[in-house]
C-alpha cells in the first residue's frame, strides 16, 4: 500500500496491452534514436573527419555500457512507478537533487539551441532562405506536438521518426568504403595519447551517454505503465515482472544498438570522405555541405534530411526530460498523456526549454562553444547521477526484490566509471 501512495500524482490513461514485437519497441528505441541528435551527428562527423577509422572502436565499447545504464534507468522507472527525479527526491538530500536538475536543464537548453541551429542550417541547405525563421518554425512545431497531440499517437510518431536515422546507413552505402581498412582499424586501431585524440574520445562518450537519456527513459517507462489500466509498479504487481523485464531488455538492447550503429555509420562516412580529402568540419551542417562534391547530391540531401529528422526526434526528448526532472523535483503533475490544464507547470518547462534554445540561436553563438559547454555540464552531471542511479538500483529499500545485481550491476558500474573518466577528460587542456 505504501508503494501505491508514493506514486507520482497522475491520471491513468487506458490503453490495450501491446504484444507484437514491433510494439514492444518504445521507450528504448526512441531514447536510443534521440541520442543521435544533430549535435551528436556533428561530434561523430568531427571524429571521423579528424581521425578517420581510428575511433570506430569507441562505438563498439559504448554499446554495452550505454545499454547497461539505460536498462538500469528503465528498471528504476518500471519497478518503482516513479521517474528518476522523484526517486532522488524520496531518498537523497534536496540540494543534491536540485543541483543535478539545474545542471541537466541548462545542458538540455544549450543542446536544444545547438540542435535547432543545425536543423535550421540543414533546411537552409535544401531550400535556402532565412535559417532563423526555420529555427522558430521547427521549435514551435516541436512544442505544439508535445502539448496538443495525445500521448499514444505522439509515442508512435516518435517511434517512426527514428526511421530518419536510416539516412546515414544509406549515405554509407553510397560512399565507397575500404572495408578491409575498416576491419583493420577496429581490430588494431591507431590509438594516440595526444590531447586531441583523448578529448575526442571524451566527446564521443559524453555525446553517447548523456544524463537526459536516463531521465527520459525512466519517465517513459512510467508513462507506458500508466497507459495500461491493468499495469502498476512491479513492486506492487511482481507477477508482471517476467514479461515486463523481457520487454525492457529487448527494447533497450535494440534501441541502443540502433543508436550506436548509426553513430558508427556517421563516423564511417566522415572517415571515408572528409578525412580522406583532409576536410575539417565543425558542425553537422558542415559535414552535409562537404559531402556534395565528394559523394554526390543524393548523399548530401540524405545527410541533410537526416539532420532535420533526428532533430525532430531529439527536441522532445531534450525538452521532455528537463520537464520530467523539474516536475519530479517539485512534485508537479507530469505526463504527456495529461491535458494542458492538468499539468501546466510540466508543459511550461517544455515550452520554456525550447524557447530558451530558440533565443540562444539569435545570440550569434558559436555552435562549437555551445556544444563544448553542453559536454562540460553533461560530463560533470552524468557520473554523479549514474552513481546515484546505481545506488538506488542496488537498494532493496528502493527496488525491493528487483534490486539490480549480477552482470547488469557490473555493466552499470563500468559505465559509471567510464563517464567519471570522461568527466575528468573534459577538463584536460587541448
Amino acid at each position: 500500500m505504501s508503494d501505491e501512495k508514493n506514486l507520482e500524482p497522475e491520471s491513468a490513461v487506458s490503453d490495450p496491452v501491446e504484444r507484437s514485437w514491433i510494439k514492444r519497441l518504445g521507450p528504448g528505441l526512441v531514447t536510443g534514436a534521440a541520442d543521435d541528435d544533430p549535435s551528436g551527428i556533428g561530434t561523430y562527423s568531427q571524429a571521423g573527419a579528424q581521425f578517420g577509422f581510428d575511433l570506430l572502436w569507441t562505438l563498439l565499447l559504448t554499446y554495452p555500457l550505454m545499454t547497461a545504464i539505460q536498462l538500469v534507468s528503465a528498471r528504476i522507472g518500471r519497478v518503482t512507478g516513479k521517474g528518476l527525479a522523484s526517486n532522488m527526491r524520496a531518498h537523497y538530500p534536496r540540494w543534491l537533487l536540485y543541483s543535478a536538475v539545474i545542471l541537466l536543464v541548462v545542458a538540455n537548453v544549450i543542446n536544444i539551441a545547438a540542435d535547432l541551429s543545425a536543423m535550421g542550417a540543414a533546411v537552409g541547405l535544401l531550400f535556402r532562405g532565412p535559417e532563423h525563421l526555420y529555427v522558430i518554425v521547427l521549435g514551435g512545431l516541436s512544442v505544439i506536438l508535445q502539448i496538443f497531440v495525445p500521448y499514444d499517437r505522439y509515442a508512435r510518431l516518435l517511434k517512426w521518426t527514428a526511421l530518419a536515422l536510416l539516412a546515414y546507413v544509406a549515405v554509407a552505402l553510397i560512399v565507397p568504403i575500404p572495408w578491409g581498412d575498416v576491419a583493420y582499424a577496429i581490430v588494431l586501431p591507431g590509438i594516440s595519447l595526444t590531447s586531441d585524440y583523448l578529448t575526442t574520445i571524451t566527446a564521443v562518450l559524453g555525446t553517447t551517454i548523456s544524463p537526459y537519456l536516463f531521465f527520459w527513459q525512466a519517465s517513459q517507462e512510467v508513462e507506458e505503465m500508466r497507459g495500461a489500466a491493468s499495469h502498476a509498479p512491479l513492486r506492487v504487481v511482481p507477477h508482471q515482472a517476467p514479461a515486463q523485464l523481457r520487454r525492457i531488455n529487448f527494447d533497450t538492447w535494440v534501441g541502443m544498438g540502433v543508436s550506436n550503429a548509426i553513430a558508427f555509420f556517421i563516423v564511417l562516412t566522415a572517415a571515408a570522405t572528409l578525412h580522406l580529402h583532409h576536410i575539417e568540419v565543425k558542425t553537422s551542417a558542415d559535414a552535409a555541405r562537404a559531402l556534395e562534391p565528394l559523394a554526390g547530391r543524393f548523399a548530401y540531401v540524405l545527410f541533410a534530411l537526416g539532420i532535420i529528422g533526428t532533430g525532430l526526434l531529439a527536441l522532445p526528448v531534450l525538452a521532455g526530460s528537463a520537464a520530467y526532472a523539474a516536475a519530479g523535483s517539485f512534485r508537479w503533475r507530469n505526463s504527456l498523456a495529461l491535458h494542458l490544464t492538468l499539468a501546466r507547470e510540466f508543459y511550461a518547462v517544455i515550452a520554456l526549454a525550447v524557447v530558451g534554445g530558440v533565443m540562444i540561436t539569435f545570440m550569434h553563438f558559436d555552435p562549437i562553444r555551445a556544444l563544448y559547454w553542453s559536454a562540460v555540464i553533461n560530463g560533470v552531471t552524468a557520473a554523479p547521477i549514474m552513481l546515484i542511479m546505481m545506488l538506488m538500483a542496488r537498494s532493496r529499500r528502493v527496488m525491493g526484490e528487483f534490486a539490480v545485481k549480477g552482470i547488469l550491476s557490473w555493466g552499470g558500474w563500468l559505465a559509471t566509471l567510464a563517464m567519471a573518466i570522461a568527466a575528468v577528460g573534459v577538463f584536460v587542456p587541448a
